[in-house]
């Protein structure tokens, strides 16, 4: 008997054959979700994912529209890059993140800052509290030492490499993966400067809903965190929804926050007046 894969003609009706396999980490064509937020239109919906353990995800967004992260079995890490869409060499800064917040912890109206002093993105909502914007992502080094193996194709893949491949389908390249922030695990700074690193596992479910402030790309891996101590490669998968909303109006509350964080919503609105 011929092996499927050995005879082309047989291999194409195998690989045919697969239509309508359905895995528990894939993209759903076309987006299809059953639990909605109320007020949310079905044709509104633009991508529903769910990312392996391991695995990546990106998209472009459109001003206004909202991004909905969950923590399907509470040990997802959600590193996450931003770029400007129209312009990729705009992107997260995350230190500006902090130092203009005045808060070195993200939550619920914090927002994520470019290095162009524009708002690229705000948290509308945050079911976790656990989230880390100093340590970036493994690369394969750090993999290498804790897990013995760090390499892109391996099965203890790392973060930056994750980042590198959803990067590279918008004609990034390596010194474009800039510094991300993780969601889903948490650090602490200890008054002598010592990162304590949170990381669960927590409870399932927990969600985090962002809005884009600019059209943007986004960049999704999900790699354990780098400062994960357990001694397993461990994460487990994301689930990613996003659908479209309206630009943030002038009376918006997290807009008006602070006179830090109503500059950088100007600076968007500004720059969307060209």
């Amino acid at each position: 008997m011929t092996k499927p894969l050995a005879d082309p003609m047989a291999a194409r009706d195998h690989a045919r054959a697969m239509a309508g396999t359905k895995v528990d980490a894939m993209p759903v064509l076309p987006p299809v979700a059953a639990d909605l937020p109320a007020g949310v239109a079905a044709d509104d919906l633009l991508w529903e994912e769910t990312v392996a353990a391991g695995g990546y995800a990106t998209r472009k967004l459109a001003r206004g529209s909202r991004l909905r992260l969950i923590d399907l079995e509470g040990d997802a890490c959600a590193s996450v890059l931003i770029f400007n869409a129209e312009m990729p060499t705009e992107r997260l800064n995350v230190a500006d993140t902090v130092k203009v917040q005045w808060n070195a912890y993200l939550g619920a109206g914090k927002l994520l800052l470019s290095d162009m002093g524009r708002v690229m993105m705000s948290i509308l909502r945050d079911d976790a509290g656990t989230h880390d914007a100093f340590c970036g992502t493994s690369n394969a080094a750090t993999n290498t030492a804790k897990y013995g193996e760090g390499h892109n194709s391996s099965v203890v893949p790392n973060g930056r490499d994750r980042l590198l491949l959803g990067s590279a389908k918008y004609g990034l390249q390596r010194p474009d993966v800039h510094p991300c922030v993780n969601f889903f695990k948490g650090t602490k700074i200890e008054a002598d400067g010592t990162i304590t690193p949170i990381v669960g596992p927590f409870d399932a479910g927990r969600e985090l809903v962002l809005r884009a402030e600019m059209d943007v790309i986004v960049v999704i891996a999900n790699c354990p965190h780098i400062l994960d101590p357990r001694e397993k490669w461990t994460v487990t998968p994301l689930r990613v929804s996003a659908w479209r909303g309206a630009v943030t109006p002038d009376d918006d509350d997290i807009r008006n926050a602070t006179p830090e964080g109503l500059r950088a919503f100007q600076n968007v609105e500004d720059y969307f007046r060209r």
